[in-house]
């Protein structure tokens, strides 16, 4: 009973307004954006700082449920992953994480870190090529056009800050971290 007692306060600490571990789909979503929704109510939040957070967190949250594979049980579990909203006096962070396969971790990376080194504009002209270049209704594989971390970032007005554990040969772990201001 002492660890129900010891993650409150980890979380008082932390700031964490929610936390979600497990299984994600479309419904999980949709009420995880609720209650995240019903927080910000509840202190006041400014309307233009909410739509910046719930737009993040839409996009964070439909990263893993387009990315995260459904791996064997006996591999890591079934689409296990997490995510979290957190306040602090002058932000707010959207944290995911969600396993993929070791062999997309590179690509990922090199994609992360080029739309890192994007200053505003550059980060409005890829997302304008990206949207040129799609034939009209043409996503990847995985059900994207490729730019959820880039309107991310556009929305957040920061960096994304991300990295990589590995778990086994097979699956690695991708840890997203999202700042957005409160001060607007």
């Amino acid at each position: 009973m002492k660890y129900i007692y010891d993650l409150h306060k980890v979380m008082l600490k932390q700031s964490l307004l929610l936390v979600y571990e497990g299984e994600f789909n479309q419904e999980i979503t949709k009420s995880v954006l609720a209650m995240a929704e019903r927080n910000m109510d509840s202190f006041g939040e400014q309307r233009k700082v909410k739509t910046k957070v719930f737009n993040v967190m839409v996009e964070s949250l439909q990263n893993i449920v387009k990315h995260s594979e459904s791996y064997q049980e006996e591999i890591y579990g079934k689409n296990n992953a997490i995510f979290s909203l957190a306040k602090t006096d002058d932000h707010y962070f959207v944290l995911s994480g969600n396993p993929l396969y070791t062999g997309e971790v590179e690509k990922l990376k090199t994609r992360l870190e080029e739309i890192n080194l994007m200053d505003t504009n550059q980060l409005k002209e890829e997302y304008k090529r990206i949207i040129k270049s799609k034939p009209r209704g043409e996503l990847s594989p995985k059900g994207g056009a490729g730019l959820g971390f880039i309107d991310m970032s556009r929305k957040s007005g920061n960096k994304i800050h991300f990295d990589f554990e590995k778990i086994n040969d097979e699956l690695s772990f991708f840890s997203l971290r999202m700042t957005i201001s409160r001060n607007l």
